[in-house]
């Protein structure tokens, strides 16, 4: 047996796995208590908002690729959509080009938060409070 930094999750139904062991294991136990893969997954990206925000955070952005049970491969895009002000006439009004690549006037809405509740809302079998009882714990 090879020495891991982490405990070895195994499964008979389902596996699930995350940068940190802490949401792979909620992910899991949402399996465990009948939950389907999306609830999972959406108990698990919390528990690393929660975890690890500075690498997964709900003022993030996040693309999502999932395929329900029947269904063909789908794309439920997180990605953080421009604010309605941010036109390009509004960028030409201030004397710029170009859309700035940092500070305020390059900012985006963040699309995490809304895409997870997205995904549990249009795909997940269990109510918010049940998925966030991990991150909240």
């Amino acid at each position: 047996m090879q020495f891991t930094t982490r405990p070895t999750l195994q499964g008979t139904f389902g596996m699930a796995s995350a940068t940190h062991w802490l949401a792979a294991q909620s992910a899991m136990a949402v399996l465990e208590d009948g939950g389907n893969a999306f609830d999972a997954a959406v108990a698990g990206a919390f528990v690393l908002h929660v975890v690890e925000p500075h690498l997964n955070g709900p003022a993030g952005e996040v693309p999502i690729l999932l395929a329900p049970a029947g269904g063909a491969v789908r794309v439920l895009c997180g990605q953080g959509v421009a604010p309605a002000a941010a036109t390009a006439a509004r960028y030409r009004d201030l004397g710029l080009d170009l859309v700035p690549g940092t500070g305020p006037l390059a900012a985006a809405v963040p699309g995490a938060f809304d895409a997870w509740l997205l995904l549990l809302r249009d795909h997940g079998t269990k109510p918010l409070d049940d998925v966030l009882k991990y991150a909240i714990g």
